[in-house]
């Protein structure tokens, strides 16, 4: 057995995977080696991490229990502990129905023993709620409407950055850098990374939590290392999506202020992803995302083809084509309609990352090498369970993980179709960009 105080381990990814289990490993083992390594300082004002952002959602609703337990157990935390609770707010959701999702939701949280606020109604009588302010959203096809008052949403970026000097002030080392490869020793066991300037970390257990990074450094370091074995294949797919943000006029910001999160819920017939907008920040800015999430196949070896984050140093996320701006348009009048026509935009950023074709993560070790284990694939649901991931994921490090969670977020698994995933991505990025688009 390895001794706490030999105990040693790289984390590559401060995005929310990361840093949960450099947070937990290091109050698990306070005298153990736990160092975090990411292309962006954790306090810059511009990071490519999924989970960086000016705000994310935070709720329970899911129709699947497990998912369900986990999010009521994040959503408790982030409701109480104090590293964790001044980053939250109780708005409620507001969720468009057009399957059984929300009774399922009602079903598990009465399951699980909850007794949250949590209802469904006639789309007659929702719309009148919020001062009306989803009156004018897509209604078609909706059954219920499902609303949850303890749902809401965190400050992401801010949240990042306060547990993540946390695990400094607890003795986590953070290194700034570009990961070029996994390292490996004689035996094919993972030893360490070595970055794109030269420095070689080395540490006893190797944790990959780098989102939408992660098919492309797996390639990498299987060519660096001979072994096939160690890329990821079919089990996970990079991709993005468009957010966009509308600075409110003073009036707007008044009536919109204490409004719930939003989802627009939609079934594999309709082709679309669930798309959500969340209350405006201090600023007045009110955010909403796309319904288009695509891959972009560029070349990441020779002759070696997959979808990944275009190559520059910040993925190119703020250089957002018309397009994409045009795909914000369209899903804003879906929640908004011609009222929203005048308002100002102010950002758009894509964000990037893993995808599942189940939207499970994969918290695993990796099959090809001793001492590697994979924690990602947020799916675009990864942020709400900050406060508890690193939990799971130490105790999967620790083989001590309940088998019902290691059959689901196995490396190697059988997985469904994607086609019946509304969430997995829909296009291919150049084309939606037209037939000249280079990225």
């Amino acid at each position: 057995m390895t001794s706490n105080n030999n105990r040693s381990y790289i984390i590559i990814g401060a995005g929310v995977f990361g840093v949960s289990t450099a947070y937990h490993l290091i109050q698990k083992y306070p005298n153990a080696s736990v160092t975090l390594i990411d292309r962006d300082a954790y306090d810059a004002e511009s990071r490519v991490a999924a989970s960086w952002d000016w705000n994310k959602v935070v709720r329970a609703d899911y129709d699947d229990k497990i998912y369900c337990k986990l999010a009521l157990e994040a959503q408790d935390i982030f409701k109480t502990d104090p590293l964790w609770q001044p980053h939250f707010h109780q708005t409620g959701v507001y969720w468009t129905c057009r399957s059984d999702y929300a009774q399922n939701v009602i079903n598990h949280h009465k399951e699980l023993g909850r007794n949250d606020d949590i209802i469904a109604l006639p789309v007659s009588e929702a719309r009148k709620l919020y001062g009306g302010l989803f009156d004018n959203a897509d209604y078609t096809g909706v059954k219920e409407v499902l609303i949850n008052k303890a749902s809401g949403w965190a400050a992401a970026g801010d949240v990042l950055r306060a547990v993540t000097k946390k695990c400094l002030e607890l003795g986590v080392r953070y290194v700034t850098g570009e990961v070029a490869t996994l390292q490996f020793d004689g035996r094919g066991s993972c030893t360490g990374v070595k970055t794109k300037d030269g420095r070689v970390l080395s540490a006893s257990k190797v944790i990959v939590s780098t989102g939408a990074f992660t098919p492309t450094l797996l390639e990498w370091s299987a060519a660096d290392s001979g072994n096939a074995g160690i890329r990821a294949g079919e089990r996970i797919l990079a991709a993005g999506i468009t957010t966009g943000m509308a600075k409110l006029k003073k009036e707007d910001h008044e009536r919109f202020k204490n409004m719930p999160v939003g989802f627009q819920g939609y079934t594999p017939e309709q082709g679309k992803p669930f798309i959500g907008s969340l209350p405006p920040t201090k600023d007045g800015e009110l955010k909403w995302w796309g319904s288009k999430i695509f891959t972009n196949t560029r070349e990441v070896l020779p002759g070696r083809y997959l979808s990944a984050p275009p190559p520059s140093q910040d993925y190119n996320q703020w250089k957002v084509p018309g397009p994409l701006k045009q795909d914000i348009i369209e899903a804003r009048n879906l929640w908004y309609g011609p009222a929203s026509a005048d308002w100002e935009m102010t950002k758009h950023r894509i964000c990037w990352d893993a995808f599942t074709t189940s939207s499970d993560f994969i918290i695993s070790p990796h099959s090809a090498s001793k001492g590697l284990y994979v924690a990602t694939c947020g799916s675009f649901h990864g942020f709400k369970f900050f406060p508890v991931l690193g939990k799971y994921i130490v105790q999967m490090l620790d083989g001590e993980l309940e088998s019902e969670l290691v059959e689901k977020w196995a490396w190697d698994r059988q997985r469904p179709d994607s086609s019946l995933n509304v969430e997995y991505p829909n296009s291919e990025m150049r084309h939606l960009l037209g037939p000249t688009a280079r990225l």
